[in-house]
């Protein structure tokens, strides 16, 4: 592992843990050269996820993608990070269970969807207004008739 301060290759694991997705491992390295200490993350690697686009392109699965819809959804409502990172590993946890190398980018919003109406539901709205692009204020009524039915 190179060291990310003097770039040595020479560096040995002092400590490992779990990391708090227990997902993956966290190690604790130390650099023979420098002397510095620096942390690592091991994760699984898993086959590429493809998620098929409303206009049937293809591109590789980005949780950075996913989560920049939930933070914006969740914008200035009471849901932390740690909330949505706990969510995003969920959804995630729930799409590669299924062990498929494609996906529908529509799957992936309706998991979102059902996960943020338990969340918040001003985020639910919020979030569901953008992915069913909601024409009119008459399909935005209808949703929130559906949430408050529910």
């Amino acid at each position: 592992m190179k060291c990310p301060f003097c770039g040595s290759h020479n560096s040995r694991v002092i400590d490992s843990r779990p990391a708090d997705d227990n997902n993956s491992i966290r190690r604790r390295r130390l650099c023979d050269e420098c002397q510095k200490r620096f942390t690592t993350y091991e994760k699984v690697e898993t086959t590429p996820l493809i998620v098929i686009k409303k206009d049937d392109n293809r591109e590789q699965y980005d949780r950075a993608k996913v989560e920049a819809g939930i933070l914006r959804a969740c914008h200035k409502r009471p849901v932390s990070a740690k909330q949505i990172g706990r969510l995003v590993d969920e959804l995630e946890s729930e799409i590669f269970s299924r062990e498929e190398k494609e996906i529908l980018s529509s799957k992936i919003g309706e998991l979102v969807m059902n996960r943020l109406q338990d969340l918040d539901p001003v985020a639910y709205v919020r979030f569901a207004s953008v992915y069913r692009e909601f024409k009119d204020v008459n399909t935005f009524m209808e949703e929130l008739k559906k949430m408050l039915d529910n």
